[in-house]
């Protein structure tokens, strides 16, 4: 496969640790802080950036990304083959993958796995992913209980059939929806399987005690040879940025999850006795604020338009000291179908004010706005707070944890506004219709899913399927034109008020290697946990 053009965004990335001529090595026990506990390690159900590297770790799937890349290669796949008209993949499987509780890996299991997370029993936020499989629709609807187009040819060969030719199929073979469990263990611990997570994965959980730590150990019959390196992994939670920042100085602490406090960067940034221990990367991020469509004031467009005037992103901006630039649209600046030439809406409070006066709300309204409870997450809502109040918004700020943004957001009635910092998203995958489906599209619009403003215009959707359905080299000019025009428009809805695109900086320790692990990958995987070391 060619590499993605997002390979350019890439070039700037800084590596100021360990040297990538350093020889890995094998042993040894790290440790990593996060203040939020982790709601669960089912790769069906988890979708935030601090479980989804834990998920990959414990799983696998038939296709994958090279570390630090975007560039897919296989991986359950032994190899695979695409029909000429782009609509049947066949995947031959690896014939020496074993799970973690010693069962040797089938086509069944593909079938189980993929079908499991399209179930809407599952209530997966990713199950959307999957729309292009023949009978998508059927069990979607609860209509059937298995998906037409996948059919088991033999125990090591399972062929997918797509309703029609998908330019992202296989890349959505390499998510963590796209992960391969065993039936039996689902059946054995049913809503609880992301408390005891099996997978074929390079470890497997150990021990978890809740809201203290989680104990990740090799799993030392991982098919994938020389790793992984590290003999176990410890995650802390509860741990608060700062005192992890401390530990993390006296080699207490070999990564800090969730990274410098803002209010600490710029001290951190510039002290010589951290030097080496900041990896910064770009990252196909945007930060932003949903609202409700489908509940009053949010159904109303005048309502969402001044919304997006009302707030000063440059001020937001300067609250996580510059480490993001102002955003006008859903996509970020690196990914194809970005439109550079696009304004989006100006800062104007007295024209915000002029909207919600045509709208019919000219003394205001009162609403809540959740957020995330780490910092800066609650400081940037307070502005965003500040800026509403001066044209008539009054807002009311529920600082939760992670999870319970996340599950209030996916719900028809609650959150009528959540600012996704700390939950922002990040590309699953580098291409344009992964800023679609599951977070603007009506696939994601539904209990549990990620477009927690349920937004639906179906006349998109049916223009974001036509983008998808252009599969050949010589369309794929026209395919990034169409997925521009579809954002553009969508930003006249206004279902979002795009804040930031934010960069990323994993904090490590002196003795943590593995540059390209530590790198901070754009395709959702801040840590590659699989290929750090010790030195």
């Amino acid at each position: 496969m060619r590499k993605s053009l997002l390979m350019l965004a890439l070039a700037g990335v800084l590596y100021a640790g360990a040297g990538q001529a350093d020889e890995p090595k094998d042993g040894g026990d790290a440790v990593v802080t996060y203040q939020s506990d982790i709601a669960t390690l089912d790769p069906a159900i988890g979708y935030d950036w601090q479980n989804w590297s834990m998920i990959k770790s414990l799983f696998s799937r038939l296709m994958d990304y090279k570390p630090g890349t975007t560039d897919l290669q296989k991986d359950l796949a032994q190899d695979y083959s695409i029909s000429d008209d782009g609509k049947v993949y066949t995947f031959t499987l690896r014939k020496d993958v074993t799970f973690h509780n010693g069962r040797t890996l089938n086509a069944d299991d593909v079938k189980y796995s993929l079908e499991r997370t399209v179930n809407p029993k599952t209530q997966s936020p990713g199950a959307g992913f999957f729309s292009a499989i023949a009978g998508y629709d059927e069990m979607a609807a609860g209509k059937a209980d298995h998906l037409s187009g996948i059919e088991v040819v033999n125990p090591n060969t399972v062929k997918i059939t797509l309703k029609e030719p998908n330019a992202t199929f296989l890349q959505v073979m390499a998510l963590n929806f796209a992960s391969i469990v065993p039936k039996e263990a689902v059946d054995q611990w049913g809503a609880d399987f992301g408390k005891h997570p099996v997978g074929t994965g390079a470890f497997e959980l150990s021990e978890w005690k809740l809201g203290q730590e989680l104990v990740f150990k090799k799993n030392p019959h991982y098919y994938r040879a020389g790793i992984p390196h590290l003999n176990s992994i410890r995650f802390e939670v509860g741990q608060d940025p700062s005192v992890a920042l401390l530990r993390l100085e006296k080699g207490e602490v070999d990564i800090a999850g969730d990274g410098v406090p803002p209010a600490q960067f710029l001290q951190f940034k510039q002290d010589p006795k951290y030097k080496g221990m900041l990896v910064t990367g770009d990252q196909l991020q945007t930060g932003y604020v949903t609202m409700k469509t489908t509940l009053p004031p949010f159904d109303n467009v005048k309502v969402r338009q001044a919304v997006n005037m009302a707030i000063n992103k440059d001020r937001i901006v300067r609250i996580i000291n510059g480490r993001a630039a102002p955003a006008n649209q859903p996509l970020p600046p690196a990914m194809p179908g970005y439109d550079k030439d696009y304004k989006g809406y100006a800062f104007d409070v007295a024209k915000a004010k002029q909207l919600l006066d045509q709208a019919g709300f000219s003394k205001g309204f009162d609403t809540e706005l959740y957020v995330m409870n780490t910092d800066p997450q609650p400081r940037i809502a307070q502005s965003i707070q500040q800026d509403l109040a001066k044209v008539g918004i009054r807002v009311a700020i529920k600082s939760l944890a992670q999870a319970n943004v996340i599950a209030a957001g996916g719900s028809a009635d609650q959150a009528p506004m959540v600012w996704s910092g700390g939950m922002a998203w990040i590309a699953d995958f580098p291409d344009p219709s992964d800023f679609w489906g599951p977070i603007l599209g009506c696939m994601g619009a539904v209990d549990g899913g990620w477009n927690w403003s349920r937004y639906c215009n179906k006349t998109l959707d049916a223009e974001a399927a036509k983008a998808d359905s252009l599969t050949q080299p010589d369309q794929q000019e026209q395919r990034i034109a169409l997925w521009r025009k579809i954002f553009i428009e969508a930003m006249a809805d206004a279902p979002w008020a795009p804040i930031f695109n934010e960069k990323r900086y994993t904090v490590h320790s002196a003795r943590m290697g593995g540059a390209d692990a530590l790198y901070v990958d754009p395709v959702h995987v801040p840590v590659n946990y699989d290929a750090i070391w010790i030195k």
